[in-house]
């Protein structure tokens, strides 16, 4: 059996110290919501931004409490929610810089759905990512080699030999 795996990791300054406390606050509270009973989890959710709430069954990502930053990292995937609580903070903190990271998907067996990737730009108002497969998607309507794909010519020996992209 294969294991996925989808990695990232990056640090996300904030303004003070302030902002680290409530970030791994907000963390905090992410562990006692997954351990916590139905009854104690309901007062949980109250305090917890509701903003976030639809995003915690993808929280599989890690927060490191650092002087002026918090270090997200994960194994396990999580990109989904770690851009969400990302702009969370940029939102709360009227922080206007752009966050950017990038993630990979790998696996403990070679198999052809297992690699990959992608990157995400986070704003405070916006998130805009894109995965290796949209670019490759893109890039292969965009280049005159596609006229070939369409028409079923032969592209020779090449790096999509073995790749179905449909057209």
């Amino acid at each position: 059996m294969a294991d996925y795996y989808t990695l990232f990791s990056f640090d996300l300054k904030l303004p003070n110290t302030e902002a680290v406390e409530y970030a791994m606050n907000v963390v905090s509270m992410v562990d006692r919501l997954d351990s916590e009973s139905d009854e104690s989890r309901k007062s949980l959710k109250s305090e917890f931004p509701d903003e976030l709430l639809e995003f915690l069954d993808d929280w599989s990502f890690e927060v490191v409490k650092e002087e002026s930053a918090i270090w997200i990292h994960s194994d396990y995937g999580g990109v989904d929610a770690a851009c969400q609580f990302v702009q969370h903070l940029l939102d709360k903190f009227r922080i206007t810089e752009t966050i950017t990271f990038e993630w990979a998907n790998t696996c403990s067996k070679p198999r052809l759905d297992a690699y990959g990737g992608g990157a995400v730009l986070i704003t405070a108002t916006d998130i805009k990512s894109m995965t290796t497969s949209e670019w490759i998607y893109q890039q292969l309507h965009r280049h005159p080699f596609n006229l070939a794909l369409q028409t079923g010519r032969s592209l020779g020996r090449s790096l999509l030999m073995n790749t179905y992209y449909p057209v």
